[in-house]
């Protein structure tokens, strides 16, 4: 997963991108690695992932956010993986019939003996009208998924 500049995305998108530490030494490393690469970032933040398998490039899940009783469809394509010593991660893209347009990055790295989580996104509204009609609410859930995201590893990693 090439280094990617989200300052300079597409007309229409909102960038983020966080950092959060998960804790130090090989044990952290390998554990995040794992859990990263089996969707637990998600899983472990409330939603399900159908199929349930490690991440590949190419595949299309479909991601269920379950909100209010309510289970929302938002079909992806995992579009890069990384898996090298240091850092190790995806992205994909939302598919249509996806509450928004963009896409979004998972990375574990290590920074020294450090293990810290990357989150980056490019979000716009969905082309769909029904969507689009919910975006300023759907920018409050995705501020607070992302906030679970964050919390998700880093919680649970082995503490040394």
């Amino acid at each position: 997963m090439a280094e990617r500049r989200w300052d300079d995305r597409p007309s229409g998108f909102r960038a983020w991108e966080r950092t959060a530490g998960l804790g130090d030494g090989e044990e952290v490393w390998r554990w995040a690695r794992e859990e990263l690469l089996a969707w637990r970032v998600k899983t472990r933040s409330g939603f399900t992932v159908r199929p349930d398998a490690p991440v590949a490039e190419g595949d299309r899940p479909t991601i269920v956010a379950h909100v209010f009783g309510l289970a929302i469809r938002e079909p992806v394509e995992v579009v890069e993986v990384v898996d090298t010593d240091d850092r190790a991660g995806f992205a994909y893209r939302t598919l249509p019939g996806h509450p928004v347009s963009g896409e979004e990055a998972f990375i574990v790295h290590r920074a020294g003996g450090s293990v810290e989580l990357t989150i980056r996104s490019l979000t716009r509204a969905a082309t769909s009208w029904r969507w689009r009609a919910v975006y300023p609410l759907l920018l409050i859930a995705q501020a607070l998924a992302r906030y679970r995201y964050m919390s998700a590893l880093r919680v649970r990693a082995p503490r040394r």
